[in-house]
């Protein structure tokens, strides 16, 4: 009876898993004054010190506690105290965030969480954004003993999300130019103007500066965050124990549903963070990379000739050219000058229109294309083929340079421009 009771007091001290949670209501104030709130979870019937867990949210503006509530009771169910916070709304949205400001965010509520009662050794978990987050925080502070990343990004968030961008576009079933117009082209000049919050961070040296022990975890099938590529990097950026897992079939989230975690997950997080509070730092490990549908690619700032101000630009004084020549009296022997302008202006159009429309329906499903004729949308392909007649109207006139009137010339001027312009935005490409 001794050895039994001895036995069951160890395991209670080193966080067993415990069905019955309690929950306390918590507040803190960030640096710049906006109060929020949050919950903390705990084993009921837990005895003794209990490790300390930060929860750190993906993206999103103002993102309540509620939404980290599965993580946060799977987890306290393993032995731990858990913090879900609730997340800044002012100063942060979909053109504006700062991750070391919600870094700092972090390292307050994380104070916080370290005063409450029986916590020992505390660290940081991160959800997606949150794995850009999340080691920012642990870098900053040396009481944050321990840090955990779900579906964490190991590259620069504009490169991460022309990727996921990608994949929607693929499982729309859109193939063709549009492709790396939209998830390419548009999002670097999104990021360029400044549209794209924190488009070029480069977590690398942050992730060279830890000097906690680490577990990174993905969903093998993830589509939102490249899994092999952000292993890669982890794998050659941390330089303290790291430990690399991936669950087979499960999504970016680990989440099997809405409030579902995939089995094992909070298990793996449990028993690793139990071994690492009690001083047993684990060697560093890696599973084998999964298999990734595509690999990323690279999204440097764009050259001067590519950059937004010159894009836009051009794209705007075309239309007005077109539309100018379209309402002015028409001419004899000019019609490939009014081709040229009608379509051109249809075209632009449908470009721009193709663009928002696909942005401004994404969503973590996917896009919506609407329908789709020779695997494009429609708006696009029909902007495509406007694009063409523009082209040849465009050499039209320029063939007859010599004999064109003033107005023909100005609109053959701008068909020229509009040749390389359509070029680089895929209008004339397959």
């Amino acid at each position: 009876m001794m050895l039994m009771a001895t036995a069951l007091l160890a395991l209670s001290l080193h966080g067993t898993p415990d069905t019955a949670l309690t929950t306390t209501d918590v507040t803190f104030t960030t640096s710049d004054g906006q109060r929020l709130g949050g919950e903390v979870f705990r084993p009921a019937h837990a005895t003794g010190e209990l490790p300390g867990l930060l929860l750190v949210h993906g993206s999103g503006q103002g993102n309540s506690w509620r939404e980290l509530k599965a993580e946060a009771e799977a987890f306290a169910r393993q032995g731990m105290v858990v913090l879900a916070p609730d997340k800044r709304s002012a100063g942060y949205s979909k053109t504006h965030r700062d991750y070391g400001q919600l870094a700092d965010d972090a390292l307050k509520a994380f104070a916080v969480l370290k005063r409450q009662p029986a916590v020992g050794h505390a660290g940081i978990w991160g959800l997606s954004e949150g794995g850009w987050v999340a080691p920012i925080a642990a870098s900053r502070a040396k009481d944050v003993e321990f840090l955990v990343t779900v579906g964490g990004p190991g590259l620069s968030p504009l490169r991460t999300q022309s990727w996921n961008a990608t994949n929607k576009v693929d499982r729309s079933g859109v193939q063709g130019s549009l492709r790396t117009a939209y998830a390419r082209t548009f999002h670097r000049l999104a990021g360029d103007a400044g549209l794209f919050p924190e488009a070029h961070y480069d977590p690398s040296r942050t992730l060279a500066s830890l000097t906690q022990p680490v577990l990174a975890l993905w969903g093998a099938q993830d589509n939102q965050v490249m899994p092999a590529e952000s292993a890669q990097r982890f794998l050659s950026g941390v330089h303290t124990s790291l430990t690399v897992k991936f669950f087979p079939g499960a999504p970016h989230a680990l989440h099997t549903g809405p409030d579902t975690l995939t089995p094992g997950y909070p298990e793996t997080v449990g028993s690793w963070v139990r071994r690492v509070a009690a001083g047993d730092v684990p060697a560093s490990s890696a599973q084998p990379l999964p298999a990734q549908p595509a690999r990323s690619v690279d999204t440097p700032p764009s050259a001067w000739w590519e950059s937004w101000q010159l894009q836009v630009g051009a794209m705007v004084l075309m239309l007005l050219v077109f539309l100018w020549y379209g309402v002015r009296r028409r001419s004899p022997g000019s019609w490939p000058a009014r081709v040229l302008a009608l379509c051109g202006a249809l075209s632009i159009a449908g470009l721009v229109y193709t663009m928002l429309s696909l942005l401004l329906t994404s969503n973590g499903a996917g896009v919506s294309t609407g329908p789709l004729l020779l695997h494009r949308p429609i708006a696009w392909l029909a902007a495509q083929l406007l694009a063409a007649a523009t082209a040849l109207a465009s050499l039209t006139c320029l063939a007859k340079w010599r004999t064109a009137s003033a107005r023909v010339r100005v609109a053959a001027v701008a068909g020229a421009a509009f040749i390389p312009w359509a070029l680089y935005w895929g209008l004339l490409v397959p």
